[in-house]
């Protein structure tokens, strides 16, 4: 944890939430292994693109339009 905020801090997040012109809250960092399995997530895609042929990529962006559109009707 981090240092415990003094009074003056307090005094200027209450008047911002009052306000309603308090910042927005930063977001908080990700578990280890929810980081790492979205490390490996942003890369998986253009990894398995470029293994595959152009006919398994047109194939594979086919299945999914169609999986897509689909879902709508």
């Amino acid at each position: 944890m981090g240092k415990k905020p003094d009074f003056f801090q307090v005094a200027v997040r209450v008047g911002q939430q009052a306000t309603r012109t308090a910042p927005p809250e930063e977001p908080k960092a990700l578990p280890p292994k929810a980081a790492a399995g979205r490390k490996g997530g942003l890369k998986g895609g253009k990894a398995r693109a470029e293994k595959m042929t152009a006919e398994e990529r047109s194939a594979a962006s086919k299945k999914a339009a169609l999986a897509r559109w689909k879902a709508t009707e």
